[in-house]
Parts: C-alpha cells; sequence; structure tokens
C-alpha cells in the first residue's frame, strides 16, 4: 500500500481529501466472549494485547492524515465498545443515539450518548432498534440505511424525520455483511465502492440506479472486510489484505492505505467499525 501523504489536504486532478474529526474506543477490553454474529468464535481464542497494537497503528494512520481523533473511554465487560462507528450517528452536530440488537451490547448505546452529550453534541434518544453508523452511511446529501439483520427499518423512518434528509432503505440479505458498513464503502460525496451479493434485488437495484460508476467489490476482497473503509475524500484507510480494491482505488485516483485489523477482525469489525465520524 502507499504511504501517508504527508499533508493532511491533498489534492490531484480528481480527488481531494478533507481532514476528518473521527471517535474511536481503545480496545483495552477486547475479547470474543460471546456470538452475536458469523465471525465470533468464543471457542477460539484472542489476543487483546495485539488486537491493541494494530487498533494503534489505524489510531496513528488517522492523526498523520491531520484527523482530529477523539477517544470515549472503554468500558470492562463492554468488549465490542472498540467498534465505534455502532455507536450512533452524527450530522450537523446533532447525534443520533444507537439502540443495539443484542443485550450483550445494549449498555453501548448510554455510553455512548454520555460522552455525546458530554462533547457538546445534540442527542437525540431512538425510539426504534438501530446501531448507528454500521448501518447510517452520508453520501453527499442522502443517507444510505441498511436493515435485515441489526437496524429496523422503523429506524430508517426516525432518522429522517431527526435530519430532514432523503433515507434510501437498502435490506441486507448475507448474514456475514450484517451491518451495511460491510458491503458499502463511502469513497467522497459522490462515489461508494459495493458488494453486489449483498443485497436484494430491490437494494442492488437501487445502488445500480444511484452510483452506475461504483467500484464494485470481489467476494474475496469483502470476505476480509475490504469495504469496511474509512475514507477523507483521497486516502481511503483499508484492509491491508483487499488486494483487489487497492488496485480498483488506485485506478480511480485515490490513496489507499493498508492497515492490519486481523485480531479485530474476529469480533466482525474493521477499519470503519473502529471509526465513528463526528459531523459539527
Amino acid at each position: 500500500m502507499s504511504a501517508i501523504s504527508p499533508s493532511p489536504t491533498v489534492e490531484n486532478s480528481t480527488r481531494s481529501a478533507t481532514s476528518r474529526s473521527v471517535l474511536m474506543c481503545r480496545p483495552d477490553f477486547f475479547t470474543v466472549s460471546y456470538r452475536i454474529n458469523p465471525w465470533m468464535h468464543p471457542e477460539e481464542p484472542t489476543d487483546t494485547s495485539l488486537a491493541v497494537r494494530q487498533w494503534e497503528v489505524l489510531y496513528r494512520t488517522y492523526v498523520d492524515l491531520g484527523f482530529d481523533v477523539r477517544l470515549i473511554d472503554p468500558i470492562e465487560g463492554l468488549p465490542d465498545m472498540v467498534y465505534a462507528a455502532n455507536g450512533g450517528f452524527i450530522i450537523d452536530n446533532i447525534a443520533y443515539g444507537a439502540s443495539f440488537t443484542y443485550p450483550e451490547r445494549q449498555p453501548e448505546g448510554p455510553a455512548y450518548m454520555d460522552w455525546f452529550r458530554d462533547n457538546g453534541f445534540e442527542v437525540r434518544h431512538p425510539a426504534n432498534i438501530n446501531e448507528g453508523e454500521g448501518d447510517f452511511l452520508l453520501v453527499g446529501g442522502v443517507i444510505l440505511a441498511g436493515t435485515g439483520f441489526r437496524s429496523t427499518s422503523n429506524s430508517h423512518r426516525e432518522l429522517a424525520q431527526v435530519y430532514g434528509r432523503e433515507v434510501v432503505s437498502l435490506e441486507l440479505v448475507n448474514p456475514d455483511f450484517y451491518h451495511l458498513d460491510t458491503a458499502i464503502a463511502v469513497l467522497d460525496d459522490t462515489n461508494i465502492a459495493y458488494l453486489e451479493s449483498a443485497f436484494n434485488g430491490k437494494g442492488l437495484a437501487r445502488l445500480r440506479g444511484l452510483f452506475p460508476d461504483a467500484i464494485i467489490a470481489t467476494e474475496e476482497d469483502a470476505a476480509v472486510l475490504g469495504l469496511n473503509s474509512f475514507s477523507d475524500g483521497y486516502n481511503v484507510v483499508i484492509a491491508s489484505r483487499a488486494t483487489d480494491f487497492e488496485r480498483q482505488l488506485r485506478e480511480r485516483g485515490y490513496n489507499p492505505i493498508g492497515v492490519d485489523l486481523s485480531e479485530l477482525l474476529l469480533g466482525g469489525g474493521g477499519v470503519k467499525c473502529c471509526t465513528l465520524e463526528l459531523r459539527r
């Protein structure tokens, strides 16, 4: 993968980078002690110290790109709290809180909402099950919203009411890609990449209509959560093993930066799962 550009604002003939503000949670208590997605196998050992070291590489990558990186304190007994993207969804300083599907993760919702409130965001408590930016992705002025495994379709209507923006509902059908951010990567305000087999026919037709020039990911790259990436419009931080995705990004004028989060993949998360964008 290419080296990080020394400047936080990089321009070339087609792409430009804009510094981001993100929230992360250090995986001090990461382990796999239960199974709520197909990636998790609690009978197999995990290495918390390795997870922390890999996470620190992601953290330093963002800092080197000039991002404003904020941290929420991890809570013992909440091993999935490292997947900060699930903690809420934020646009225009309004934080729509998460309400998790599984009891094991439900305490994360109030913890993240407390952080949002303490840091000056206007918090909206959810009336419906949703898992934050794991299932809600902003592309320009439109919100893509996933359902089928975690967030309910009722949360999509609630989301539209909170933000007054168009919400496009997409049904996920492959349990390996149970959150929208595992099946779609937002590259900038007009471009995405996605995995075709993750969606039902209606959703796939909608994506093809909205994004006719999208990057189509391979099954192999999706299987290492290559689409679970984070972009500033030019630099795209991805799973280092997503080699064809890297190639396609480079051909489109982006700068892919690979990181290894293989230990956190054991919990079903990657780059984007560890990254919640804070949009003031």
